[in-house]
């Protein structure tokens, strides 16, 4: 289901809420009472979850590693920020 911004003309309290496609528009504000507007939001793109897409997909150090084996994806504690 999406999550839809939603914004209060009267006091400008922002929340979201996470409704159907098919699900009216609220109108309502929760905090004050007040007429709510959905705002138009730029959207999510792909999210990443879990341990990691580069820990998991690449086990060791590569072989054009100079760092050995402990640099960041590699675990170089040598190496510095």
């Amino acid at each position: 289901m999406p999550l839809y911004d939603y914004e209060c003309k009267e006091c400008g309290y922002r929340f979201e809420q996470r409704q159907k496609m098919s699900d009216a528009p609220i109108e309502v504000c929760p905090k004050c009472g007040g007429t709510v507007e959905r705002l138009i939001s730029a959207g999510i793109g792909l999210i990443f979850k879990g341990a990691g897409f580069h820990a998991t997909e690449y086990h060791g150090a590569p072989s054009s590693c100079s760092l050995g084996s402990s640099c960041c994806s590699c675990g170089d504690k040598s190496s510095s920020s």
